[in-house]
């Protein structure tokens, strides 16, 4: 054999050898991609938000943990991707937290209608011991919460009329979220209350299948439904939120300090989130004015004669969640508003 092929042979053994050892060189520095679904379009506060965690999480872990988002009910509706995380099959997700209740009932009482006066106040209630003593009971249902995201005071659109007193809800056919206090207060207020998940309540609208929806102002106005509603009522109804959740089996599956960098960021999008949101509130009602939306409000003294028109109701749900957790949520509440008052 010449001699000179020796270094080639021995080329092609170094080089063997390396090809040998890149699989699990790869396999090693692959990052954990994470999916993460939410049910609002990508230009939503919520998706955004979304990108602002994924961002997070990808610079802190230095690219071990990726996250991917999934807007636009890509991976199904709110209550199809809760039952997906349960199983594993799907990391991440951000519903509205009143679809939580069919895990945790309690989560109901975030939703009672014409409880909170403001942002600050449910800020107070959802980050301090009651709120977390909600997320303390997901895992047990196979999600871990990670923070509550903010998606706003909710208010009213259809194509009908404006609605302003009870006498103008009847016979409005109203979609409403999944949940069965609320559809059982908006029925008790005379609206035809029907539930559906959230990506199909524009194709709904359009078509007329049913006459109006509520939801805060920058989903109106980043869902278009101004193209196929009129009327916009100031009402601020309900203060919902959003949950960031994990897969417990997917929570389970990251190192300790992956999970407290996992929460730290969390923590960081939820504030950025809500400032975002707060800001995009006051723009998106001009928006809407500008969209030609007739716009009328429902006053807080008439807000409080709506919201007695709802005792029985909510009697009902006091019951079924348990007098507990709703008292201990108004006492926290109250303790609130006196320090508020007095100042201290």
């Amino acid at each position: 054999m010449p001699q000179h092929t020796f270094p080639r042979i021995a080329t092609a053994w170094a080089l063997m050898a390396c090809l040998a050892l890149l699989p699990h060189a790869a396999w090693a520095a692959a990052p954990k991609v994470l999916k993460l679904g939410i049910a609002l379009n990508g230009e939503s506060v919520e998706a955004r938000a979304m990108q602002f965690l994924a961002q997070r999480v990808e610079a802190q872990s230095q690219g071990r943990l990726r996250i991917e988002l999934f807007p636009g009910g890509k991976l199904g509706d709110d209550v199809s991707m809760i039952k997906a995380m349960q199983a594993g099959t799907q990391d991440m997700g951000g519903p509205d937290g009143s679809t939580l209740s069919s895990l945790v009932k309690d989560f109901s009482v975030i939703s009672y209608p014409f409880t909170f006066i403001n942002e600050a106040e449910a800020d107070a209630i959802l980050d301090g011991h009651w709120g977390q003593s909600l997320m303390a009971k997901l895992p047990a249902q196979g999600v871990v919460g990670l923070a509550f995201f903010e998606n706003g005071f909710r208010q009213m659109t259809n194509s009908r009329r404006p609605l302003t007193t009870p006498a103008d809800f009847q016979g409005v056919k109203l979609r409403t979220m999944q949940n069965p206090m609320l559809v059982d207060s908006f029925a008790r207020l005379g609206f035809e209350a029907v539930p559906m998940p959230f990506p199909k309540v524009y194709d709904a609208l359009s078509k007329q299948e049913v006459d109006g929806q509520e939801n805060p102002l920058p989903t109106i106005l980043s869902s278009r439904f101004y193209e196929v509603q009129k009327y916009l009522t100031l009402s601020r109804h309900v203060y919902s939120v959003h949950v960031l959740l994990i897969s417990a089996k997917t929570w389970e599956g990251l190192s300790p300090e992956d999970q407290k960098l996992m929460q730290a960021a969390a923590i960081e999008a939820r504030d950025y989130q809500r400032r975002l949101n707060r800001t995009e509130n006051a723009s998106a009602l001009a928006a809407l004015k500008d969209k030609g939306m007739q716009i009328t409000e429902i006053s807080r003294s008439d807000a409080e004669r709506i919201r007695n028109r709802l005792r029985d109701v909510l009697d009902k749900y006091n019951r079924d969640i348990g007098t507990a957790s709703v008292l201990e949520m108004y006492v926290e509440l109250s303790r609130l508003r006196t320090k508020d008052a007095f100042g201290k």
